[in-house]
Parts: structure tokens; sequence; C-alpha cells
């Protein structure tokens, strides 16, 4: 599993800046510890010490770091098992570091199978860890994938428009998914998300698709994309 090694280390460096002395040395030993015994067990050990011992502004980096150093020792084939056996086991604050790492622990898109798993969850904090503000949903999802995150996205009432990438990903297909999820919103006199409008196309839209949201009783910010 190839990580990002530039990231790997501007990580590193942002973690150590919030340490003190005392808490560097506890760091330094249990990279050590990782780097002689790379096990998932070893790893939750630490994983659970970094919540008693660091910083909470340094908890879900030093995390994530711990998953870092832990797959840098680890037999390339063992890998992807090693990080699911700890997605298993973590608590929704362990889950949310090791899916917003992903982009730069898994640049080859490994680990697909194990992110569109945890995508099932219905902690929005846990999938918002997964689909806003990283590129590895875009960069290694198939399309259909991508377009299920952005729908559950927007039911969640998550901010869409930090979906990575969905500015490339957008089309017919999705332009469609958008507008039955409307439809599903409107027949059952619910919330239209307010995140749908970023999702769309307009440019795309056909003449009939436009002129029946004119028609529509929509929240005022849809105006400025039907002009």
């Amino acid at each position: 599993m190839n990580m990002h090694q530039d990231g790997l280390a501007a990580h590193l460096q942002a973690l150590t800046q919030q340490l003190t002395a005392a808490q560097r040395e506890w760091w330094q030993q249990a990279q050590a510890q990782l780097a002689q015994q790379p096990s998932a067990t070893l790893a939750a050990l630490l994983s659970g010490q970094c919540k008693r011992l660091l910083p909470a502004s340094a908890v879900e980096l030093a995390r994530a770091l711990v998953l870092a150093k832990a797959l840098e020792h680890t037999p390339v084939t063992e890998q992807v098992p090693l990080l699911r056996q700890l997605f298993l086991w973590g608590d929704d604050q362990e889950k949310i570091a090791l899916l917003g790492a992903l982009d730069w622990l898994d640049s080859d898109g490994l680990c697909v199978a194990l992110a569109l798993q945890a995508g099932r969850t219905s902690n929005p904090q846990v999938f918002a860890a997964l689909a806003l503000d990283t590129a590895y949903p875009s960069r290694h999802y198939p399309e259909r994938a991508f377009h299920q995150l952005v729908l559950k996205a927007l039911g969640m009432g998550l901010d869409v428009g930090r979906v990575v990438g969905l500015t490339q990903r957008q089309g017919v297909t999705l332009n469609q998914l958008a507008l039955d999820l409307l439809d599903e919103q409107l027949a059952a006199e619910r919330t239209v998300s307010p995140g749908l409008p970023t999702v769309i196309a307009f440019d795309l839209l056909s003449a009939a698709q436009r002129q029946r949201l004119r028609s529509l009783s929509l929240p005022p910010q849809w105006r400025a994309y039907l002009n």
C-alpha cells in the first residue's frame, strides 16, 4: 500500500509541534514499538493511549499516524486486513481518524471495499469523515458508488459543497438522481435538501427539466440557478 510520503512528513511535523517534551518522548516510544511489532492489537492499544496522553486537538491526527506507522512495517499482503481489523475494533472517533486519513494512507485505492462498507454507517460524523474534505472517493470510487455517497450526504444534511471532486463527477446521471430525490422530498412534503442545487449541473439539464423546476415552489436559492 503506497502512502503519500510528503503528506505523511507534514502530518508528523504538525503533530510534534503540538506536543510537550514528555508527550514527544511517549510518541517516539510508541513509534518504536510499532516498528518492532506492527500488529493490530498494538496499534489499537496505542490508539486508545493517544486519547489519554495527548492534547484533544492532536488525537485524531496521532491515531492516523499510528495507522501509518503500523502499515509501514506490515507486509503488503497484510496491510488491508490490518486496516479492516482496526476499523472493526475502533470506536466512532477511531473510525473517523481512519477514514479521514485514507487518501494519504492508501494512494492506490486498495481500501475501496472497506470505504464502501464504512459508508453504510448511520452516524453522520463517521460518514462525513469519508465523504467530506477528502479526495479518496473522487479518486477511487466508481461512478455509481460516488453518486450514492453524494445522495447519502444530502440525506444526512451534510454540506455537499465539501465533497471533493463533485464538479468533475457531475453529469446527466447525477442530475437525474438529484431530480428524483427532489421529487421524493416534495411528494413527502419534506424540506428540500439545501445542497441539492450544488449537485446539479444546470447547463446539462434539458429544456423540459429546467421548465419543470421553474414551475415548482422551490427555496429562493434555486432562482439564481434557473434564471
